[in-house]
């Protein structure tokens, strides 16, 4: 029987039998589904740090055929997400896409990096919630191998006038190689340096800059085109309670 301490954030949970949980921790190493028995009694120890959202470490043992969670000490558990809907949706698609794009055995450090950020941003302040999401969208592609070009045009090779992003092509393109390219999306130059800093900024200010509401709508409209596309699959934040 093998122990393994690990922290991590509970990105899904399912009640199973009468008093017990099955839940999906995103650890530094991959996702791990465990057991958690008796989490729903009122008084057990293992009650706050398997509830969704929740951030901590935990002891886990592999069984036989399953993961078991051994005992558990919380570190963070986003309580302002928990009592205001529209964070509490937006959290939730959150992690669903991490659901989606995660493994077990997996090099996820980066990925639970940018997801406690994220959490952090939607829980501590009052920003754009689109914004938050296009954001985190966009740097998961970049920890998911479809890092965009943004130093320059992917056709001609043209550092200036990159005023549009390519879906097709995976980057920015110049004015004129725009124009014939009908996947391509004219954005601003405060879009396109907006998307440079998400690629190339560190992960402590992933989130520390602004934007006007025009290139903010055309930052939403990229991050999700190019997201939906790249996964193969188009996520909705609308339809998460419908």
């Amino acid at each position: 029987m093998g122990i393994i301490k690990t922290k991590g954030i509970i990105i899904s949970e399912n009640n199973m039998n009468d008093f017990d949980k099955m839940v999906t921790i995103l650890t530094p190493n991959g996702k791990i589904g465990c057991a958690a028995k008796g989490a729903r009694r009122p008084k057990s120890l293992l009650m706050a740090g398997t509830q969704f959202l929740c951030f901590g470490e935990y002891m886990i043992y592999k069984g036989a055929s399953s993961y078991h969670i051994n005992s558990c000490e919380t570190i963070e558990v986003f309580y302002p997400i928990r009592v205001d809907l529209d964070k509490l949706i937006y959290g939730t698609h959150i992690t669903k896409i991490i659901n989606d794009v995660t493994d077990e055995n997996q090099n996820t450090y980066k990925i639970l990096q940018l997801v406690l950020n994220t959490l952090y941003m939607i829980c501590q302040t009052d920003k754009n919630l689109n914004f938050i999401l296009s954001v985190f969208k966009l740097r998961l592609l970049c920890y998911l191998g479809f890092t965009p070009q943004i130093t320059q045009c992917v056709c001609c090779k043209e550092k200036e006038n990159l005023s549009y992003f390519s879906l097709k092509e995976d980057g920015f393109k110049c004015s004129s190689c725009g124009r014939t390219d009908k996947s391509a999306i004219q954005i601003s130059a405060s879009c396109k340096t907006a998307i440079q800093y998400i690629v190339l900024a560190d992960s402590k200010k992933l989130f520390s800059f602004e934007l006007a509401e025009e290139s903010l709508q055309e930052l939403i409209l990229v991050s999700k085109l190019y997201f939906d596309q790249k996964l193969e699959k188009e996520y909705k934040v609308e339809g998460i309670y419908s």
